[in-house]
């Protein structure tokens, strides 16, 4: 169950290579990646020259067993868990996406947003093609099909040149070949990783190596196009824009504290964002405490730097199902309230300190702010461990539209008094890129949500340059 009023992960991809056991493989990394994507999952695997394949709607153990993983024949499968961000949420939307052209076929996996999508798929349907879902991601495959008179290197090559946004793709060929590409602005994460037989990985995150007992090889640089065969691995690069547009929120909200992602880890980072939003706002208080789990890590850090005691005063009930996901606001809060609990003991009477990774729609911050109030908690401070999001995003997080941010039409002290606070401090850009420890963040990093600038256009009436701030 996700928390109401935040962002959806947007989606894990993951492939093995050579393994005699790839769809379990591929299942156990799957599951390493759920945080991604709570919507679908599937898996699709290579056996002598057939793709086989299975996805369906739900989490990765509701959808997979015994008998469907046997069904997964070949030593190289990939697969994806996913929540939408281009598309519906639907059967028909189920990733990877196979498809069969001129006796051959191929499954794609996706996690990011082609900005120009839509652009994209008017031309291909005026030149004929027809479309089965409405994901992005089969554009991708339409392109590639089209531009195979180039050979097959070359039409990846023609096929990259033209989509535009934030993507890593993990593609599997009836060839039995395994391809890793990532987006020459480095969006999404994708890394890759090594057997102990010898052969090779491809993850969104480095957790799921973990799990499988793989050896972390690299990231992918930005604009690498990774080939895994029988013959070996090779790359192939794609020209690179000078700056690097990292999202910034995999570290603060998305990717799972185990992981390393982009060469830093994750756990660490996020305890740096508490440290430094101490140092940036610090106020006496009683203790400080999140939410769990969004806030966990960087709570740490505040109150590691603070002095202060660090409580888990609400206690997080880990079995409450997707039933309370639905689509009426009132049982959204219900779903809140069902699942967080208060230590009563601990917090009445207090002045408190909670950390939050971010304030979205801002929904479960308030019903959690009233709830505290109620139980006769003394005062409520809120500290937030990256800026306010002030901007949609384009490259495959789930708030698309100004409208949905609620820090987009207020201030900090209108945000204060919304969510009913006695004080609301956000960590300032400045200090959410010093927590990244790394030579020169501004050039590294997308802070497309914070400050406006997006590396991409995504449509026509959009440059690279900063949009003016609102």
């Amino acid at each position: 169950m996700l928390e109401s009023g935040k962002p959806r992960d947007e989606c894990g991809v993951f492939g093995v290579f050579g393994h005699p056991e790839a769809a379990k493989l591929t299942y156990f990394g799957l599951y390493a990646l759920q945080h991604r994507g709570q919507e679908s999952a599937g898996i699709a695997s290579y056996q002598d020259g057939t793709l086989h394949a299975h996805k369906a709607m739900g989490l990765v153990p509701d959808i997979f067993d015994d008998d469907i993983i046997a069904s997964l024949p070949g030593d190289t499968a990939i697969g994806q868990v996913r929540y939408s961000t281009t598309g519906g949420s639907n059967i028909v939307n189920t990733q990877p996406f196979v498809v069969r052209h001129n006796m051959r076929t191929y499954a794609l996996a996706h996690n990011g947003n082609l900005v120009n999508a839509h652009i994209l798929r008017k031309e291909l349907e005026e030149t004929g093609s027809i479309f089965q879902t409405t994901m992005d991601t089969e554009i991708f495959l339409h392109l590639l099909v089209k531009n195979l008179k180039l050979g097959f290197e070359g039409s990846l090559l023609k096929t990259v040149e033209k989509i535009k946004g934030a993507y890593s793709f993990v593609l599997l060929t009836s060839k039995g070949e395994m391809i890793g590409i990532k987006d020459p602005n480095g969006f999404r994460p994708l890394c890759l990783g090594k057997l102990d037989n010898g052969n090779y990985v491809l993850a969104s995150e480095t957790c799921a190596l973990d799990l499988v007992e793989a050896e972390f090889v690299r990231q992918l640089d930005p604009g690498e196009i990774v080939i895994i065969s029988k013959d070996g691995i090779r790359s192939i690069h794609m020209p690179v824009p000078e700056q690097k547009s990292f999202c910034i929120f995999e570290f603060i909200y998305f990717a799972r504290p185990d992981s390393n992602i982009y060469g830093h880890n994750v756990y660490s980072m996020r305890k740096r964002m508490g440290q430094i939003l101490a140092r940036e706002s610090h106020i006496d208080a009683d203790l400080v405490m999140p939410f769990p789990d969004s806030g966990n890590y960087a709570a740490i850090g505040y109150a590691e730097h603070s002095a202060l005691p660090f409580e888990m005063a609400m206690i997080r009930n880990h079995y409450v199902g997707r039933t309370f996901i639905q689509p009426s606001q009132t049982m959204r809060d219900f779903g809140v309230r069902v699942k967080l609990n208060p230590i009563k003991s601990v917090l009445e009477g207090k002045r408190i300190i909670i950390v939050e990774d971010s304030i979205i729609r801002g929904t479960t911050a308030k019903t959690r702010v009233k709830a505290l109030r109620d139980l006769g908690v003394k005062e409520v401070h809120m500290r937030v461990s990256c800026p306010p999001h002030k901007f949609p995003c384009h490259y495959g997080i789930d708030f698309s539209s100004s409208g949905e941010l609620v820090a987009s039409d207020k201030s900090i002290d209108e945000l204060r008094d919304y969510l009913g606070l006695d004080s609301l401090h956000y960590l300032s850009l400045q200090g959410l890129l010093e927590s990244t420890n790394v030579p020169e963040p501004e050039t590294m990093f997308c802070k497309a949500c914070f400050d406006g600038c997006y590396p991409v256009a995504f449509d026509d009436s959009v440059t690279k340059d900063c949009l003016e701030l609102m």
